[in-house]
């Protein structure tokens, strides 16, 4: 799977694309929402890490350009800053949320359920 991991931190971006990699996955990194905008409209995204509290456009706006473009890569929101309401509205959006700090069982299991949702015949697509 190809993986955009995007954070304003170097440090969870050097983390996240590590374990990401070992794992066997082709991960692309953004430092910012424009930068990722950009690797989008380029690239084939299958699942996109986002963080939702970054300088500058935050993640939120990221998220509704996903939709616009019409690419519709699985979306893994992985913030400290998430209130109850925004993330039940990112729930039944369908997207994944790992809340910082965060350990590395739960990215491989966000990424796990994203993979599922991609196939059709899996039983969590069937919930």
């Amino acid at each position: 799977m190809k993986i955009l991991v995007v954070d304003d931190e170097h440090l969870v971006r050097w983390f996240l694309e590590r374990s990401l990699r070992k794992n066997g996955h082709e991960v692309i990194t953004a430092h910012n929402v424009e930068d990722a905008a950009a690797k989008l409209n380029s690239e084939n995204i299958d699942i996109l890490f986002i963080d939702l509290r970054m300088p500058g456009k935050n993640g939120n706006d990221l998220i509704g350009k996903v939709d616009v473009r019409g690419k519709k890569p699985k979306v893994i929101v992985c913030s400290a800053f998430v209130t109850a309401d925004r993330e039940e509205e990112l729930r039944q959006q369908g997207v994944c949320i790992i809340k910082k700090p965060f350990m590395l069982d739960e990215v491989n299991d966000a990424v796990e359920i994203c993979k599922q949702k991609n196939d059709p015949f899996s039983t969590a697509n069937s919930k």
